[in-house]
């Protein structure tokens, strides 16, 4: 079996299902019915959505199964929700206050770079 596409491969548009049939009683019905919202979603998105599904919504847990960074991992989270169509309103992990602070701290020798790092991604 094929892969339904959501979006069209030519422009871009959403896609609908115009033809559904009953493997089980031949049953058919013609119409337009939409997807859904996750075949916006491109096969990567999908990829990353299970996994963070799988790691119960844990973005550390999903960068080590993915091998990414933190920022990287809540980037791709915020694009993913972006495409499903919602609005995400991008706070810094930490204040700008807080982020010099901790780099002061580092350049002046009173927290390590791992430190350093677990504080800049809000960790405790």
């Amino acid at each position: 079996m094929n892969r339904v596409l959501g979006t069209c491969p030519i422009c871009g548009g959403y896609m609908f299902v115009t033809r559904l049939r009953c493997n089980n009683c031949g049953t058919t019905l013609e119409g337009r019915f939409e997807l859904g919202r996750l075949y916006r979603l491109t096969p990567e998105q999908i990829h990353f959505v299970e996994t963070f599904i799988r790691c119960e919504g844990k973005l550390n847990r999903v960068q080590e199964l993915l091998g990414i960074s933190y920022p990287t991992a809540r980037s791709r989270l915020l694009e993913i929700i972006k495409a499903l169509g919602y609005e995400v309103e991008e706070e810094p992990l930490i204040s700008p206050e807080k982020r010099k602070a901790v780099l002061d701290e580092l350049a002046q020798g009173k927290i390590s770079v791992d430190e350093a790092i677990r504080k800049l991604r809000g960790e405790r």
